[in-house]
This record gives structure tokens, sequence and C-alpha cells, in this order.
């Protein structure tokens, strides 16, 4: 399969699916006819996935979960994919498809008010608008919105604790965003169950921003991470120029890889000064074997397992 005849599909959709734990046999079942790999979280308030595969397989998968009428509205973002981004296919059984950790929200019903990808840049003209980044310090550090506030969290679960601990935000108008819209939908949701009343999100998140509006007009600045072999990509949904840390799996910059401090599959700037001998040892020994699968011409499994596994939480959590 050649680099223009793949895609990877990110989604999510909230909704009650009581019955959730029902569609993982057949969802399996249809993904391996349809030789598409990725993650897929099923949970009682709906689902949540990255595929990718050829164009018609990553669609056929999206078309059944659009035939359940729950489901029906579900969207969806694509990008070109230049290389498989995922070694294998899991449809996994949650207790939520993003993890906040407080009981009784109800994003479906309950999330805050959307503005599209073209009237977002209009939205933060606000003066008094609080913007907050609802993602991970280490996705924050490669790409932000012009004046957002960036939490500092190393986990979604960290961000409610993070809001409780800024009373001065209640009765401000708020806009939240997040990668592809699923974070901030659900933390709108909360603020609103906190008496929050103005409270806006970015449909379809970083990734239908940088696919909808003009490079020139942005207010985008960095590029976004994301949770596959490509790591960031920019306006247009192009890919970026960031390769994972093996060791830390922290994004790198191409001024990250110059540091003396970096050495491929071992250590980068962010992890260097916390290896020990052991783990420096044991990850100089899997890169030795990574460089000789690559002289043979062969594609090392556990180089591409660990390309794969990103910075602590690899659903966004």
């Amino acid at each position: 399969m050649n680099k223009t005849s793949r895609i990877a599909a990110a989604f999510y959709h909230f909704a009650t699916l009581p019955d959730f734990a029902e569609k993982k046999p057949p969802l399996e079942a249809l993904c391996a006819a349809h030789d598409v790999s990725g993650t897929i979280l099923l949970a009682a308030e709906g689902v949540n996935g990255t595929i990718a595969g050829a164009p018609g397989d990553v669609r056929a998968v999206l078309a059944w979960l659009r035939a359940d009428p729950r489901l029906a509205a579900l969207e969806h973002k694509e990008s070109p994919a230049e290389r498989a981004p995922f070694h294998r296919m899991k449809v996994r059984l949650k207790r939520e498809i993003v993890t906040l950790g407080v009981a009784g929200l109800d994003p479906a019903a309950n999330a805050g008010t959307y503005v599209e990808p073209g009237d977002w840049n209009a939205l933060l003209a606000d003066p008094e608008l609080v913007l907050i980044d609802t993602r991970n310090e280490y996705e924050v550090a490669i790409g932000h919105f012009e004046g957002a506030l960036d939490p500092g969290t190393a986990s979604f679960r960290e961000l409610p604790a993070w809001l409780d601990a800024r009373p001065e935000l209640r009765g401000r108008r708020v806009a939240m965003y997040c990668t592809g819209g699923i974070r901030c939908e659900k933390s709108t949701a909360l603020l609103r169950s906190r008496g929050f009343d103005e409270v806006y999100h970015l449909k379809g998140g970083i990734l239908k921003y940088l696919e909808a509006v003009p490079a020139e007009e942005s207010r985008w600045r960095g590029e976004c991470f994301v949770f596959d072999e490509r790591v960031s990509v920019g306006h247009g949904l192009v890919q970026g120029p960031h390769t994972l840390c093996r060791s830390c799996r922290y994004p790198l910059s191409p001024e990250d890889r110059s540091s003396p401090q970096y050495e491929e599959g071992v250590s980068c700037p962010h992890c260097h000064e916390r290896l020990d001998d052991d783990r420096r040892t044991r990850l100089s020994e899997r890169q030795r074997q990574v460089d000789l699968a690559g002289k043979r011409g062969l594609r090392h499994v556990g180089a591409r397992m660990e390309s794969s596994s990103h910075p602590p939480n690899p659903r966004g959590e």
C-alpha cells in the first residue's frame, strides 16, 4: 500500500450505550476483515477511537458504527498517513471514553456551546474571554492558541483539581479546546455542572481548525501533537517535524534532536538527567538491535511498539 492510499481517521461521539460491551466482538471481527489497525474505546458514555487503513476499509468501520442510530451523528477527521501509524487493532471496554474521573457528567446533554472553526478567531478576539487548553503539558509544549492558559497537567484527570483551585474563573466567559474535541466537550460539561453559564468549545478541536482555517488567518502557534506515529501535524494536517523519544516518549523537535543530550533510541533533553545506568544500557542495546534490523532491510518490532507509545497517556487522558 503506498502512502497516498492510507488514511488515519480520528472520531468520538458521546451517547448513551448501556449495551456497549456487546459491540466489541463484531467490531473486532470487522476491523480484522478490513485490515484496519488502531484503537477504539467503548463505554456506556459513547465511543472514541483512531484507526488507519485503506480509505474504503476505514470508512466501512465508520459506517458500521453509524448504523447504530445512537451513533448516527458520529463525525470523524481524516488525514493521510505516510506509513501504518498503528501496530495492531485494539477494541477496549472502558468506564469512560476519555477519563476525567468525575461521576455524573453527561456531555451528550450538558456540554458547552460549540464554536465552528471559522468563528473561533472572532471569539478569541474578546479581551474578557478566558481561554483554557485542556491538553497535557507535553502537548501544549509544541503548540497552542495565543493567550491560552496552560494548566500544566500530566493527565486529563488533573484538570478538575486545577479548575477547583481557581475560584477567580467563576462568572467569567470561558472557552476550552483540545486536539479533536472530546476533552473540551467533557470539560465544558464539568464547568456547566459546577455553575458556569457561558462556556464554549472548539467544534472538532485543533485538528478541524488546522484543516479549515488558512495559515495566514490562524491564531494557532506551533504544531499539534497527535496520538499516532505522525507525532505532530500542522495546517492542512500535514505531518510535522516531531518524533518521539523512545525513552520518555516526549515529542521532540528538530532542535531537541540536535541537543548533545539526544541519543537516538536512548535519551533526549527531557529525560537525559533522569536515566540510570541500567536503563541507559538496556536502551542502547535495543537501539543497536534496531540499527542491525535496519541494515538488513527489516523493521524492528520492539522499536515500532515503543515509537507507537506516547507520553504518559496514549489516549489523551
